[in-house]
């Protein structure tokens, strides 16, 4: 959004009066499609030994399932925000929750492996027309002096979506129901989304911007085609032999993206509403901002499909003891990320996010030695320590990031530049699961026996945490860039930053 829309975004219509009950249908209606595309992101994790196994589904089918619903989420973000602004916020929230819960349906019905996908990749479109909307029909639907409350009840959500999501995958995998393997994780979204749709449509109240706004459609097309250059040839390399056509595809890739650099330029003179405002990128602090959650995105993405497929598939371990064994680790981001924001950063400032990083860091290379040192024989309970250690990293760094890389930006591109945040860090996801092949299967030999396959996928998974280890030490790095101390501290940041997808236009709420 350009700086104007960004204003006009929040000169909403007055909220209604406190008076009104059916504001607190709406808030629960939201924050449930909110946690229902949280959870599906953690869920799915949980579940692809099984859909590999079941499904028999390739490696870059594996890939694609979860990076599929990344990519199509970034390139939808700011989209779906801009058409929520035209269109009308309860409108696409209601075609998007809609869309998600169709697409969820196709997932579990799924006939094969490329249907999967492509259900997968509708998903996570539907949920760049969902997700944007949420705090802006929070801004609609609340007064001022009681969104605080409200953004406390997002962090909450957020702390229960990341302790829920993997237990409640595990639980759906390993009871089987009715048969049907994998698919209930997926079909378990249809009650909660029809509920969601009809009662959306009637609690909700319709808000625009109060003027006409235009989409950037070539834009949107140019960071799709450049993304898909680069992730295809790494999502297909190995199982291909690194084929010529897929190093020619990832050096067009850097050609797509500068020729967007020079279309958005273009465009931001001649109408004001580019998809992305470059003259972000002259701030120091906003510019090391982006690479940190580039970066970043690219570490999690890796470290959270090779954990699952290392813990089920190269351990042997069920769904259910995968799940648990991950249950100290989102305690603990849930528990830090709280600590951050609200007691250690207004103290310490950028020095808390360099923390987190050096933590997050020291516990992959802790993880790393226990999984050599006791292989195929290491228990759930002795990775607690570094998944704690790993956690409370991560929970130092997904709060307060936000704000800190906001702190020097202009407050007429607050907006902009939020949802340029939250689309580079699902780019980075994206990124990091295409590089999943390299890192994690690129070690893992060929027509591997039986007997083979466990030791194999714990070897690689070794492999892999000494990448995210290093992708650590370059997030630390980047972070010198970021402002010693945010100079501002956004209204109900202390809630919000923990939902970095979710808070696609919460700068706008000040």
């Amino acid at each position: 959004m350009t700086s104007n829309e960004t204003t006009l975004s929040g000169t909403l219509d007055a909220p209604p009066a406190t008076g009104d009950r059916r504001r607190w249908f709406a808030l629960a209606i939201v924050m449930t499609a909110a946690f229902m595309d949280l959870v599906d992101v953690t869920i799915v994790n949980i579940a692809i030994p099984s859909i590999r196994q079941e499904a028999g589904a390739s490696v870059s089918q594996i890939q694609w399932i979860t990076a599929g619903y990344a990519l199509a989420f970034a390139a939808g973000l700011i989209t779906g925000g801009r058409l929520g602004d035209i269109h009308g916020r309860k409108r696409l929230f209601l075609v998007g929750i809609g869309g998600f819960t169709l697409a969820s349906a196709l997932c579990g019905l799924a006939a094969n492996p490329e249907m999967l996908v492509a259900a997968r990749i509708l998903q996570g479109g539907m949920a760049a027309m969902m997700v944007p909307q949420v705090l802006s029909i929070v801004h609609a639907t609340f007064p001022a002096h009681e969104r605080g409350k409200v953004f406390g009840l997002f962090g909450a959500i957020v702390g229960l979506g990341a302790v829920s999501g993997p237990l409640l995958g595990a639980l759906l995998t390993e009871w089987n129901l009715f048969g049907l393997e994998w698919r209930p994780i997926f079909l378990i979204n249809l009650p909660v989304g029809i509920v969601g749709l009809v009662l959306g449509s009637r609690f909700i109240t319709e808000s625009k911007a109060p003027r006409a706004l235009k989409l950037d459609l070539v834009g949107v097309g140019l960071v799709v085609v450049g993304l898909l250059l680069l992730l295809y040839p790494l999502t297909r390399g190995e199982e291909l032999d690194w084929p010529l056509w897929g190093y020619v595809s990832m050096a067009g890739a850097p050609l797509v993206f500068a020729a967007l650099v020079a279309y958005e330029r273009r465009k931001g003179a001649r109408d004001g509403s580019p998809l992305v405002e470059l003259s972000l990128f002259k701030v120091k602090s906003f510019a090391a901002g982006i690479a940190v959650q580039t970066v970043f995105g690219i570490g999690l993405g890796i470290f959270f499909l090779v954990w699952t497929l290392y813990m089920q598939t190269g351990l042997g371990w069920s769904p259910l003891r995968a799940g648990l064994t991950g249950v100290p680790f989102s305690i603990a981001v849930s528990m830090a990320a709280g600590l951050s924001v609200q007691k250690l950063v207004p103290r310490f400032g950028r020095k808390v996010l360099q923390a987190g990083a050096l933590l997050m860091a020291v516990g992959v290379l802790l993880y790393l030695w226990e999984a050599e040192r006791y292989g195929m024989g290491i228990s759930s309970w002795q990775m607690a320590l570094p998944l704690v250690v790993m956690g409370v990293g991560m929970g130092l760094i997904v709060a307060p990031l936000t704000d800190a890389v906001l702190s020097e930006v202009p407050r007429e591109h607050a907006g902009s530049a939020s949802g340029l945040i939250n689309t580079v860090q699902q780019m980075g996801n994206a990124l990091g699961l295409g590089l999943v092949s390299v890192v994690f299967f690129g070690v893992i030999g060929d027509d591997l026996r039986p007997a083979q396959v466990g030791p194999a996928f714990v070897d690689a998974f070794q492999h892999a945490l000494g990448w995210v280890a290093a992708v650590m030490g370059v997030i630390f790095l980047l972070m010198f860039a970021l402002p010693k101390r945010p100079a501002q501290h956004m209204e109900g940041a202390d809630a919000g930053v923990a939902l970095p997808v979710v808070e696609e236009k919460a700068p706008e709420l000040v």
